[in-house]
């Protein structure tokens, strides 16, 4: 199987999660309002914003661990039977370690 294509988009999706979580580490490290009421709102915001955060570091884990197995030659294979993960599946899902029958 060909994989450049993928390795293509997952190191350009790991660039821009990489960019938004420096936005978003940026927006949790500014000053809070000195209006209590404001500061309420901000922190439900930073709420928001840490879960997304949460979410992306995430999912940079499982493009890193693609990335690492496109090295290793074992990309495209689930990692619990071995089979080849389909192409549709891959090109839903390009990090994804498991086929559609051990991802169940």
């Amino acid at each position: 199987m060909e994989f450049a294509i993928r390795k293509q988009a997952l190191e350009a999706r790991r660039q821009a999660l990489a960019g938004h979580l420096l936005e978003v580490e940026h927006a949790l490290d500014a000053p809070m309002s000195q209006d209590w009421e404001d500061r309420s709102s901000e922190r439900q915001g930073d709420e928001v914003l840490e879960t997304l955060g949460l979410s992306e570091l995430e999912e940079l884990r499982q493009i890193d661990a693609a990335l690492a197995r496109l090295v290793e030659g074992s990309y495209g294979y689930c990692q619990i039977c071995g089979e080849a993960i389909a192409p549709q599946r891959l090109d839903l899902l390009p990090a994804t370690p498991f086929c559609s029958g051990c991802a169940k």
